[in-house]
Parts: structure tokens; C-alpha cells; sequence
């Protein structure tokens, strides 16, 4: 690993000059990072990765010659390295289908039309590149398949179904897409707060629902738990559980600017917290931060499961690290051990 003394090294791939340039300028105004070269396409961008190596790379998708997602399947193959995607909010899908091909991370960037600069994402970049420093190579996305009939029973709301509450954020996006495959044949409903902007939510929920059998939807209020079905907090958004004489229900409210994240892991496991007899789990995913650490002591206060993916697996630990800090994580496993673990738990709650 490499000193945490040393400037973060990084490669700026983008088609625009003045993109390259404004990328720069943010970057090298950070002490611990610097950008050792720039490209302006694929094929160059390739080559001085391979040459440079660099610690991280920040790329463009859209480009001529070789475009980002031809880069990352060749980078990948040759010198793997962590690649933050520059992506604008008009193509929300294309960033899903740079994490199936490796892609570390992504930032949502600012289009023209808005009349933002891109100085306005330093943060956000800024704290991704230095997660990158100290990150595991992220799992690339299982490729897309045909979407699987969900079987009529498992579409019926009549019950109360068992819960599966997740929060997770950087690495978070194929994690969660194994742990719905290992839950998908159980009547169970997934509540999910993955840390993302607005409008690239409904296309992650829209992947996940192409490529499990579960039924995968964006959250909306009023949104009732359903067995086989998984909800997806929006962005930009806070998703809680309620319950009322009538059942659960899905409640979606506006963030305010004082929060730190929306949506809020915490906020969603302190909803669920608040739920009675109902075969309810948590889960704390891969990510940065410690959002969910406050919620997993309102959990195990309540008597609830809590399942922490470890550091063996976790792209960035942080978020785990903070669950696991509480002393309230009944369960450390890795990803490949969770979702097969949790589906045993789930299914012996039922059968109770």
C-alpha cells in the first residue's frame, strides 16, 4: 500500500481541453493529489496509463477514437487500475454499464445547459479519489440478462413480508445486485438507501430489475412491501418504513441542506427500527463514510439481526467499519458469505 504521504497520482482522460483543464485546476488544488498527465482520448489515455500508471484515473465516456467504455474493458485486461467515470445526469445508464466493466466510481458532472462549472463536483472528487487510495479493485457487474418471471405468489400483498433493509455506497451498486440474486426466492421485500444523486436511482433500481427475479422499482410514497419485491431510495431523497392498522407503506420526503447524505441510511433503519412483528433484517454494504452507524444501534436496541459486509470484501470499508465500531453487528461476513447467510436467516424467521 502506498503512503498515505504521497500525492495521489492521477491521469485526466477527457476529449475536452477545457474540460482536461478545469479538471486540473481543481485537483492540484488539493495538497495530497496531483495529475500527472492528461489525455484527450481513449487510445492516448490508454497508452499513458499503461506507461504512467497511475494511482486513479478520472474518465469521459463520450470520446472519439476509442471511447470510455472500450478504455475500461482494455484497461481492465492489461493494467487494472481504479477509474472514476465523469458522467452527465443525461445518461444515467452508461454509468451502469462502466461499473460492469470495472469502473471504481462515478461523478455525476454538471452539463453546460445547467450553468453550473464543474468546480462544483470537487468535493465529491476529490473525496473518491482518495477512497481509491486504500479501495479493493471493485467486482465488475454480472452481465445483463433477460428479465425472469416473477411467479404470482410472490406478487401478492396481502402479507406482511419479511424485510431486508440495506444501506451501502461506494462499490455499492454489484454488491447489492448479489445479495438480491441470493434472496430472490424467498418471499422477502429489499429496502434499499444506496448513496447516488437523483435520476441515476431509477436507472440502477431499472438494471437491478433486468438482471434478478425480484422485482425492482424506484420508491415512491405509499409504496406498499411486497414479497419478491425491492425498492430503491431515490436520490436526492429520504425512504422510510412506516406502519399503520392497514400494514407497512414507503414514505419519501425532500432532504434538507444540512444532510450530509439523501438518501440516509440511518434514517431508513431508524424507520425500520420502529416496526413490530415483522421477520425484519439490516445490512450495512461497502462504502464510504459511517451514514447507517446510528441506525444500527436503534436495530440491535430493537432486537434486529444486523449483518456487516467485511473488510476481506469491502471495496471501501469505511461505512462497515463504522457498523462494526457500535458493537452492535451481529454478523461480519464477506459478500460471497452474506447473501447465501442472510437467505437461511430469512427463510428460518418464516418458518418460525
Amino acid at each position: 500500500m502506498k503512503s498515505l504521504d504521497v500525492p495521489i497520482r492521477v491521469l485526466v482522460v477527457d476529449d475536452s481541453a477545457a474540460n482536461r483543464r478545469a479538471i486540473t485546476r481543481l485537483l492540484e488544488q488539493t495538497a495530497d493529489i496531483v495529475v500527472i498527465d492528461r489525455a484527450e482520448d481513449g487510445e492516448e489515455g490508454l497508452k499513458k496509463a499503461i506507461e504512467l500508471k497511475p494511482d486513479v484515473i478520472t474518465l469521459d465516456l463520450e470520446m472519439p477514437r476509442l471511447d470510455g467504455f472500450a478504455f475500461l474493458r482494455l484497461l481492465m485486461n492489461t493494467s487494472p487500475t481504479p477509474v472514476i467515470v465523469l458522467s452527465s445526469y443525461g445518461h444515467p445508464s452508461d454509468v451502469f454499464k462502466a461499473l460492469q466493466l470495472g469502473a471504481f466510481e462515478f461523478v455525476a458532472k454538471p452539463s453546460s445547459a445547467e450553468g453550473t462549472s464543474i468546480e462544483s463536483v470537487r468535493s465529491e472528487l476529490v473525496q473518491k479519489i482518495r477512497a481509491s487510495r486504500s479501495a479493493k479493485k471493485s467486482l465488475p457487474l454480472p452481465r445483463m440478462t433477460p428479465p425472469v418471471a416473477i411467479p404470482e405468489s410472490r406478487k401478492s400483498v396481502a402479507q406482511i413480508p419479511a424485510l431486508l433493509v440495506i444501506g451501502a455506497s461506494t462499490g455499492g451498486p454489484p454488491a447489492i445486485q448479489k445479495i438480491l440474486e441470493a434472496i430472490a426466492h424467498l418471499p422477502v421485500c429489499a429496502v434499499i438507501a444506496q448513496h447516488m444523486p437523483a435520476k441515476f436511482t431509477e436507472a440502477f433500481a431499472e438494471r437491478l430489475n433486468q438482471v434478478t427475479s425480484m422485482r425492482v422499482s424506484e420508491a415512491k410514497s405509499g409504496d406498499r412491501p411486497a414479497p419478491g419485491h425491492a425498492f430503491v431510495a431515490p436520490g436526492g431523497s429520504h425512504l422510510e418504513i412506516m406502519q399503520s392498522e392497514n400494514g407497512l407503506s414507503l414514505v419519501v420526503s425532500g432532504s434538507v441542506a444540512s444532510d450530509k447524505h439523501a438518501p440516509s441510511v440511518d434514517r431508513l433503519f431508524h424507520s425500520a427500527a420502529k416496526l413490530k412483528s415483522v421477520n425484519l433484517h439490516a445490512l450495512v454494504l461497502t462504502g464510504m463514510g459511517s451514514d447507517g452507524a446510528l441506525g444500527v444501534k436503534a436495530l440491535s436496541t430493537a432486537g434486529v439481526p444486523v449483518w456487516v459486509e467485511s473488510e476481506e470484501s469491502a471495496v471501501v470499508f469505511g461505512m462497515p467499519q463504522a457498523a462494526i465500531a457500535t458493537g452492535k453487528a451481529n454478523h461480519v461476513m464477506s459478500l460471497n458469505e452474506l447473501g447465501p447467510a442472510i437467505a437461511r436467516a430469512l427463510r428460518k424467521g418464516r418458518d418460525k
